[in-house]
């Protein structure tokens, strides 16, 4: 961040000011001041990568969950988590887009290099209070070891007994302050990595149980990730086609003039929202007819993410064809003019992906924090984050595939620099039927899916709480 805020403020690193109407005309960027500016997004990018799924899990790390009332709040820990993340995000998509619109990129990438800078001095000073987690060696050796034994003895009967398989006893477990874990009858091939052959002990030839449960729970929670990958390119629409519309409206509110960018600030309320109501409220509702600590499992909550996540594409489709509708009436189809709507009618499409990421992103890093490994906590959330990535190249790939697929036989195509001669409504649709048959994939998956077992008894004893707290209040009800 220090070195993109030098990129748009030392004059030797920017371009020259242009003031041509045509940017062909301006001025090109040196090699110097390309290698800068993107050195330095780059390098946010590599940062990103090592905060992202580690600052969620040390954070849920500092629960214990042999406590049921620490249990009880790490429940709710990633809802808050989330809340403020986004409650930086909102800071950014209203005051920081509007001081970078009206001050200048200087100070609009000043103050978050200073709040950076802030975080980590915070960080530091509670580095001494937190719960560390012992490392554990590497995630990818471990599986690769599984992965490479299975094959070199794929040719080795497995026994109908699972206790004839390898494993330590629990004591060996419980000196490295780790646990054991039973064996399931799922991805059976990889059982063979822990089939006694001969006296070859090398940990590339025979691993433990728990070891191959470990590989089997990363690898069972795919599918799930793969269904992620739709929503995660609807997410990418935000800062994209949806703000590009915005510029084609209307986005006077009296004297002010709304910087498209800012309705993504619609979104971030609108999760904001949802997060403190599904928290406080919609839990004990459910709580009371489901038993369940969490009110609703955590698949069910994506899966309600998912059918929001059609009905938003569903009305971006009939806004944008209302709004062409609008452009061909004023005759500004050709000119690519302001069409004479408010910005606001955009609203719904973003207010519902607020609602739609409270349920399903929330309960993505949540899942995925859950059902991985003790000792693959990190990886597990990297799943989450690693969806938004390659949502973002999805989005991409789609936009410049239907673009050229539709542009042949002579046809003016989909999308186009200027919206109003588009037909965005059609490639929204093709958004909605996309939702739709990963929604049905979603539910296949799930379907088969198998949650982990718990480490502990606590969500055990959460639930059995909930049951005789309502019992008590049938036999006893209130006056």
């Amino acid at each position: 961040m220090s070195l993109l805020t030098l990129a748009v403020s030392l004059p030797s690193l920017k371009p020259p000011q242009c003031f041509e109407k045509d940017v062909t005309k301006c001025a090109k960027a040196s090699t110097l001041q390309l290698a800068v500016f993107y050195g330095a997004l780059y390098t946010l990018a590599v940062g990103t990568g090592g905060t992202k799924p580690n600052i969620s899990t040390i954070g849920a790390d500092q629960f214990d969950d042999f406590h049921p009332k620490e249990k009880l709040h790490k429940l709710s820990f990633f809802n808050w988590w989330m809340f403020s993340i986004f409650f930086g995000t909102l800071f950014a998509n209203s005051v920081l887009v509007y001081i970078q619109d009206n001050v200048g990129w200087t100070l609009g990438y000043a103050l978050p290099t200073l709040g950076l800078l802030v975080s980590i001095m915070i960080f530091v000073a509670g580095t001494p209070f937190y719960r560390h987690k012992v490392p554990a060696g590497s995630t990818f050796t471990r599986m690769a070891r599984v992965i490479v034994a299975a094959c070199r003895k794929s040719k080795v009967p497995v026994p109908s007994d699972s206790k004839e398989l390898y494993e330590l006893d629990k004591e060996g477990y419980a000196k490295k302050g780790s646990y054991r874990i039973d064996h399931t009858p799922t991805l059976k091939f990889l059982d063979k990595a822990c089939v006694k052959t001969d006296s070859n002990t090398s940990p590339w030839m025979l691993c433990t149980v728990t070891q191959v449960e470990e590989t089997k729970q990363m690898i069972r929670m795919i599918p799930i990730l793969v269904a992620t990958f739709v929503p995660s390119t609807m997410m990418a629409q935000i800062n994209t086609l949806f703000v590009k519309q915005g510029t084609t409206l209307d986005r006077h509110l009296g004297s002010f003039k709304i910087p498209p960018a800012s309705l993504a600030a619609f979104v971030t309320v609108s999760l904001l929202v949802c997060i403190v109501l599904y928290d406080r409220f919609f839990v004990k509702i459910m709580q009371r007819f489901t038993k369940n600590p969490r009110g609703i499992t955590l698949l069910q909550r994506m899966g309600i993410g998912l059918v929001i996540h059609t009905l938003i594409m569903i009305i971006a489709s009939g806004t944008e064809s209302y709004r062409l509708k609008v452009a061909r009436e004023h005759g500004v189809v050709e000119s690519g003019g302001q069409v004479p709507l408010s910005i606001f009618i955009l609203l719904p499409q973003f207010i519902l992906m607020g609602t739609a990421d409270a349920f399903l992103e929330v309960a993505k890093i949540e899942f995925f924090y859950d059902q991985s490994p003790e000792h693959m906590k990190s990886i597990g959330t990297s799943y989450s984050t690693t969806t938004l990535g390659l949502g973002n190249f999805i989005s991409s790939f789609l936009l410049s595939t239907v673009s050229n697929i539709t542009k042949k036989n002579g046809h003016k195509g989909w999308i186009l620099n200027n919206l109003n001669e588009s037909h965005l409504d059609y490639y929204y649709a093709f958004f909605a039927i996309l939702n739709f048959l990963n929604l049905i994939f979603f539910a296949y998956v799930t379907r088969y899916y198998v949650y982990r077992v718990e480490v502990s008894d606590s969500i055990d004893k959460l639930a059995k709480e909930l049951k005789e707290k309502t019992v008590s209040n049938v036999v006893n009800p209130k006056d």
